[in-house]
């Protein structure tokens, strides 16, 4: 062997220890979780840890409102964790200690399914333990974002949050032009002539409007609740647009302006709680270094369209704001 072989050879050795070095320490790691877990019922392993004593609990609501993806060994969660977020809800139902919820939202909405089942989430919170739910927009808090503050007594919004966007959208890509040009013949075969919806007709987009429909029906529904507005009120600034938080505030959809220490100061004189508390999810050493590698790795331009389009033309509903892409 010369010695650039003989280097290899060291070099291979040395990466082979070290991953497996790592690759126990991870399985102990887990190990331990698994114990903790199934010895309590709150725990430090979900994050849930609150103070002792009395305390409010801030609930952030961060980016988009979706379902919440399976992560790997090494994988950090990004933005919204719609699962972590019900379980955290549910534990601060279980705890006596817990006088209320600050809902920090900074979303510019997201899907049907997760908006409405977080706002759900919410409202047992207050049916099960009556206690309060103090609301707080930050840059956004439209469409979704909007929907799950209905939940809230009293919602303060920055005096440069955008807010508003009260209404339904579910878009797509029609890509038989692409197709045509690039050559490619495109096709299906279907049990049904709206089965395929590569190419909408009027006939499919007048089916998928009645939903949409449906779905703004709803979303009306729970601003008049919400905010206690009539039907026609509500209509009347239910276009989709969005709204300044003096806009806003004009037209009944938040209670004050205020700057996010000036609301927490209230909320506790209010309450009588001076103590706050977010759950906070612990990341071990490796998940930590792997996240850090991975944000400095460039994305290709193929990467950052598949994703893009992924996430906003799923052909989903949405209670999401077009105008904050």
């Amino acid at each position: 062997m010369n010695k650039k072989q003989i280097g290899g050879l060291v070099i291979a050795a040395i990466l082979f220890i070290m991953v497996g070095v790592s690759s126990v320490l991870t399985n102990t790691w887990s190990e331990k979780i698994l114990k903790e877990s199934m010895g309590e019922l709150l725990t430090e392993v979900d994050g849930f840890n609150p103070p002792s004593g009395d305390y409010i609990a801030i609930v952030t609501v961060q980016g988009t409102i979706q379902e919440q993806t399976e992560t790997g060994v090494f994988d950090v969660p990004v933005g919204y964790q719609h699962i972590t977020t019900l379980d955290y809800i549910d534990n601060l139902m279980d705890d006596s200690d817990n006088k209320g919820i600050l809902l920090y939202v900074d979303s510019p909405g997201g899907t049907v399914y997760e908006s409405e089942e977080l706002y759900l989430k919410l409202k047992e919170y207050k049916e099960e333990t009556g206690r309060p739910i103090w609301d707080y927009m930050a840059h956004y808090a439209a469409s979704g974002g909007y929907m799950i503050s209905m939940a809230a007594d009293k919602i303060y919004a920055n005096p440069n949050t955008t807010t508003g966007s009260i209404g339904v959208i579910m878009s797509g890509f029609d890509m038989t032009g692409l197709y045509e040009k690039l050559g490619i013949r495109y096709f299906s075969i279907t049990s049904g002539e709206y089965k395929d919806s590569s190419k909408m007709t009027e006939e499919q987009i007048a089916i998928y409007q009645e939903q949409v429909d449906e779905y703004y029906n709803k979303f009306v529904g729970i601003v008049s609740e919400g905010r206690g507005m009539e039907d026609a009120a509500v209509r009347a600034i239910a276009d989709g647009r969005v709204y300044t938080a003096s806009q806003a505030l004009e037209k009944g959809l938040i209670d004050e302006i205020s700057l996010y220490e000036d609301m927490t100061a209230a909320m506790s004189s209010e309450l009588g709680v001076y103590q706050f508390y977010e759950q906070e999810r612990e990341l071990d050493f490796f998940t930590s270094l792997f996240a850090k590698i991975e944000s400095v790795i460039p994305k290709s331009e193929a990467q950052i369209l598949k994703e893009t389009a992924a996430e906003m033309e799923s052909g989903v509903p949405m209670y999401y704001a077009e105008q904050l892409r």
